[in-house]
């Protein structure tokens, strides 16, 4: 069999020499980045540039090149992540538009650092929670799933969308029995909450936070404190759903009133409840998949915006759970 793949050269000229020399990064570092990537090897010389490798790889590189750069005369500020994200994508997907993704604002943050999807299941999971009342978003850690969903939460506040913000979560390890913990009820479910303070401090400052806070304005809570509530002209954020019992679910979503959103999510491959109790949220993806107003997007490991060693990490544990799977004994009905 030939593995042999035909070489090629293709010579770039970007016109605009202050986008070149974004696009090309310090010391051209995008360009190695990408050469390393996408195995090419990239020169620069002004602002021209000259990609040599197999006529695939080429392709690819003169694609996130071309891409890039459009992004950058359009004002969207190119960083390594940004340069990371790109290759990730269109290595998938040679056709996907960077700009339909990138160029999409969820929220600029107190900060001015702006908010965006970093892939087409990021950008899908932003649609799916603007069009539907309803948004599952299932998949591993590391795909951006409960701070998108916190940036499209804050960015309705904004906007006088809705008028409050309610971030919950199954405080499982516990079984809600939080009486027997010591200290005063925010000491108690602070642990379980963490994950969703962090995600909106990381939105607005510290002090505005709990300003909006002890206004009631944003509310974190364990989900048993939601049993007997209606909740209207809200967004809801029901964060660890695969730590949800089918009770606990089913009274979540029938809290939701008028002018509500509600975003789920969790992973369904890491639940911490009882062997014998069956996830609210595996039971939801089951019952409700498919109804008219209710949005669902599916993450994989591909869809990792942390640190590229996670994506690994997850891909390691994902080989392992197959091994154990191939290997058991065959059950007999």
């Amino acid at each position: 069999m030939n593995n042999y793949q035909e070489q090629t050269v293709r010579e770039l000229t970007f016109s605009d020499n202050h986008a070149a020399h974004a696009l090309f990064g310090v010391h051209n570092s995008h360009l190695k980045q990408i050469a390393d990537a996408v195995e090419t090897t990239i020169t620069a010389r002004g602002n021209m540039v000259s990609i040599s490798g197999d006529t695939i790889s080429a392709d690819l590189a003169e694609n996130i090149l071309n891409q890039l750069y459009n992004l950058i005369r359009e004002g969207y500020p190119v960083y390594e992540k940004d340069v990371e994200y790109a290759i990730n994508v269109l290595r998938r997907d040679s056709r996907v538009a960077l700009k339909s993704i990138f160029m999409d604002t969820v929220y600029v943050t107190a900060k001015k650092r702006t908010i965006t999807p970093k892939n087409p299941n990021q950008k899908e999971y932003i649609d799916a929670i603007r069009h539907h009342d309803i948004a599952f978003g299932i998949g591993p850690a590391g795909t951006g799933k409960t701070y998108l969903a916190m940036a499209m939460a804050v960015a309705a506040l904004a906007k006088k969308k809705v008028s409050r913000i309610i971030l919950t979560r199954p405080a499982v390890e516990a079984g809600e029995a939080l009486g027997f913990l010591p200290g005063d009820l925010a000491e108690k479910v602070n642990p379980y909450l963490r994950p969703l303070y962090d995600a909106l401090h990381d939105m607005m400052s510290f002090e505005k936070a709990a300003g909006l806070m002890q206004q009631d304005v944003i509310e974190v809570a364990p989900l048993a404190f939601m049993r007997g509530r209606t909740l209207n002209d809200s967004f809801i954020i029901l964060d660890e759903a695969q730590n949800a019992t089918s009770e606990q679910m089913k009274m979540f979503l029938t809290r939701i009133g008028f002018n509500s959103k509600a975003v789920i999510t969790g992973d369904i491959t890491q639940s911490d409840l009882p062997g014998n109790r069956v996830s609210g949220l595996i039971e939801a993806k089951e019952l409700l998949y498919g109804i008219k107003g209710i949005g669902f997007v599916f993450f994989t490991r591909h869809d990792v915006v942390r640190h590229k060693l996670v994506q690994k990490i997850i891909n390691a544990y994902e080989q392992q759970e197959a091994r154990k799977q191939k290997a058991a004994p065959a059950t007999v009905a």
